[in-house]
C-alpha cells in the first residue's frame, strides 16, 4: 500500500516581499530573462516623458487625468505636424549660392582665347573643284571658268580638311600686330582649332604651359590687331543656312581644359572699332545630388571624354553631336574628335546640320550635359571706341599700303585683359543639413512632450520587454511536473521518498532508513516492513 507524505509550508510574509523587489529589478533589455514586465503604469510613473505619467501613471482614473491624456495627444500631434514639416523641407534640399571674393594673387594664369573670323571660305582660294564641292554651304554655282555645268562636271572626292585649310583665312595675313604682356607675340604663339566656322585659332592654348598675368588693367593683357579682309568674303548668290551677313570675327575666351564651342558661347567684334574686354576668373563649385545636378569626377586617371583630357560642358556637347552624326550619317564633322571618316562637303547641310539642330539641350532632351562641380569660367565686360581718329588713319595707309575705306571696313582691335588679379568664388551650399534637422526635431521635442534621445529609448526599452514576454509565453511548452503544488501543500509519493531515501533497498539496518528519513520519530516495535499511518514534517 502506497505511503503519501501531505507536508504544510508557510512562508512569513515579509520574506515573500524582497524576492518579490529582487525580481522587479532584474527588468532590463538585455536581461529579461525570468521575470514579469512592467505594467503600463509602473513604466507610466518612471518614464521621462513628461505627462505620461500623469495620463496614464497608477491612480483613481478621473476628470484631472483624463485632461492631462489629451493634453499629451495634443501635444503629440503638433510635434508631429511640426516634424512632418521639417522632414518635407529636409528632403527639398534647400541650397544657397555664397560669393567669397579671392585675396590678390601676384600671378595669375591667363585664359584661352580663341578667334574666328566669321567668313569661313576665302573667294580667291576656291578652286572650281572646291565651288563643286561646297555648293551646299556656299550658295555658289558650280561652273568652271569656261562656263560648264554641274552635271557635266567630274571631280575626285574631296578632303574637307585640306579645303579648310587652304581656303580658310590665314591668322599670319590677318594679325598685324601682337603683344601680350608688353612682349611682342606673333601668329606662332597661336593654335589651329576647327569649329563651325572652320579653321579658327587659339592663342595660350597649351594647359601645361599656360602664359601667366602679372599684372591687370590694359596693356597687361592680348592685344592684337586684324585685318579681316573683306574683300575676300563669299559673294551671295542664294541663302543657305551657313550664309553670313556679318563681317567681323568671333571670340570666345575659356580655360584651357574647355574645347572652344565658339558659334553658341562666343561674341563678335567689329571692324571700325577697338574691343576692350575686361575679364575676371570665376570659379564655380556646385552641388552634387541630392541637392543639385552637377557631375562628380570620377577620380580616374583615362579621360571621361573621348578626344578630351577633362570633362566639360562644351566638350559632352560636341560628343553628343557627332554621336548624332554619327548615328545619321556614319560620318563626323571637321571639328568634332574622333578618328572616324569625315563626312563630304555636299552632305553637311543635308545631313549634319539638322541632326545638330534636333539635338536638345534641356534634361529632357537626347543630349544631357551636366555642369560638373569644379568649374572656372571668366566673367566680362565689354566696351569699344571707333579706330582708326583721323590722323591714325594715314598713318595705318600708309604704313600697310591700303587706302583709309579700307582701314576703316577692315581693321579691329581686340584688347583682352584682367580687371584685376583676383578671383571670385561661388559655391552652393546646403541650406539645410542634417544637422539643422536634428536641432529642430529636437526643439520640437523638447517644446511639445519634453522628450529627448534617451526618452525614446525608454519607450523602445519597454516595447522590447512586452514583446519578449509575449514571445516567451507562445514558444514556452508546458512540462509535466513532478512535484505539484497545491495551497501550500505538498504531496510526495512513496516513489519520491525511495529516491530521496540514503538507504533505498531493503539492505539497510533495521531502522536505518526511518530514521534517516524522520530524525524524530522511532519506529514502533512491529514486524519488518510494516506502515505508519501518519507523519509529520
Amino acid at each position: 500500500m502506497p505511503i503519501e507524505i501531505v507536508c504544510k509550508i508557510k512562508f512569513a510574509e515579509e520574506d515573500a516581499k524582497p524576492k518579490e523587489k529582487e525580481a522587479g529589478d532584474e527588468q532590463s533589455l538585455l536581461g529579461a530573462t525570468g521575470a514579469a514586465p512592467r505594467d503600463l503604469a509602473t513604466f507610466a510613473s518612471t518614464s521621462t516623458l513628461h505627462g505620461l505619467g500623469r495620463a496614464c501613471g497608477p491612480g483613481p482614473h478621473g476628470l484631472r487625468r483624463t485632461l492631462w491624456a489629451l493634453a499629451l495627444l495634443t501635444s503629440l500631434a503638433a510635434f508631429l505636424y511640426q516634424a512632418a514639416g521639417l522632414a518635407r523641407g529636409y528632403l527639398t534640399r534647400p541650397h544657397l549660392v555664397a560669393m567669397d571674393p579671392a585675396a590678390p594673387a601676384p600671378v595669375a594664369g591667363f585664359p584661352a582665347v580663341t578667334l574666328c573670323n566669321i567668313n569661313r571660305f576665302r573667294h580667291s582660294a576656291l578652286s572650281d573643284a572646291d565651288i563643286f564641292h561646297l555648293a551646299n554651304l556656299t550658295g555658289l554655282p558650280p561652273k568652271d571658268r569656261d562656263g560648264h555645268r554641274a552635271a557635266g562636271l567630274r571631280y575626285p572626292e574631296p578632303d574637307m580638311v585640306d579645303i579648310l585649310n587652304r581656303t580658310g583665312h590665314q591668322l599670319a595675313d590677318m594679325l598685324k600686330s601682337c603683344n601680350f604682356s608688353g612682349h611682342h607675340c606673333s601668329a606662332s604663339n597661336f593654335s589651329v582649332v576647327y569649329t563651325r566656322y572652320g579653321k579658327c585659332y587659339t592663342f595660350n592654348a597649351d594647359p601645361q604651359s599656360s602664359l601667366p598675368s602679372r599684372a591687370g588693367g590694359m596693356g597687361s593683357g592680348l592685344e592684337i590687331m586684324l585685318d579681316i579682309q573683306q574683300e575676300e568674303y563669299l559673294p551671295i548668290w542664294r541663302e543657305t543656312n551657313e550664309t553670313s551677313f556679318e563681317a567681323g570675327i568671333r571670340v570666345q575666351i575659356h580655360s584651357q581644359e574647355e574645347p572652344p564651342y565658339i558659334h553658341q558661347l562666343g561674341f563678335g567684334v567689329s571692324p571700325g572699332f577697338q574691343t576692350f574686354v575686361s575679364c575676371q576668373e570665376q570659379r564655380l563649385t556646385y552641388l552634387p545630388q541630392p541637392w543639385g545636378n552637377c557631375r562628380a569626377e570620377s577620380g580616374l586617371r583615362e579621360p571621361e571624354l573621348q578626344g578630351y583630357s577633362a570633362y566639360s560642358v562644351s566638350a559632352c556637347r560636341l560628343r553628343c553631336e557627332k554621336e548624332a552624326v554619327l548615328q545619321r550619317c556614319h560620318c563626323r564633322m571637321v571639328h568634332m574628335p574622333g578618328n572616324e571618316t569625315i563626312c563630304p562637303p555636299n552632305i553637311y547641310i543635308e545631313c549634319a546640320d539638322h541632326t545638330l539642330d534636333s539635338l536638345g539641350g534641356g534634361a529632357e532632351g537626347p543630349c544631357f550635359c551636366p555642369t560638373p562641380c569644379n568649374l572656372t569660367r571668366y566673367g566680362k565686360e565689354i566696351s569699344m571706341v571707333r579706330i582708326p581718329n583721323r590722323g591714325s588713319a594715314r598713318y595705318l595707309a600708309r604704313k600697310y599700303n591700303r587706302n583709309e575705306t579700307y582701314i576703316r571696313e577692315n581693321f579691329l582691335v581686340l584688347d583682352v585683359f584682367f580687371e584685376a588679379l583676383t578671383s571670385e568664388a561661388m559655391e552652393q551650399r546646403a541650406a539645410y543639413g542634417l544637422s539643422a534637422l536634428l536641432g529642430d526635431l529636437g526643439g520640437q521635442m523638447g517644446l511639445f512632450i519634453g522628450a529627448s534621445i534617451l526618452t525614446l529609448l525608454e519607450i523602445l526599452d519597454y516595447i522590447y520587454e512586452v514583446s519578449w514576454d509575449r514571445l516567451k509565453r507562445v514558444w514556452r511548452r508546458p512540462k509535466t511536473p513532478l512535484r505539484t503544488s497545491t495551497g501550500g501543500i505538498s504531496t510526495l509519493g512513496l516513489q519520491e521518498l525511495k529516491e530521496q531515501s540514503p538507504c533505498p533497498s531493503r539492505g539497510c539496518a533495521e531502522g536505518g532508513g526511518a530514521s534517516g528519513l524522520l530524525p524524530n520519530h522511532h519506529h514502533p516495535p512491529g514486524p519488518r516492513g510494516g506502515l505508519f499511518e501518519d507523519f509529520a514534517c
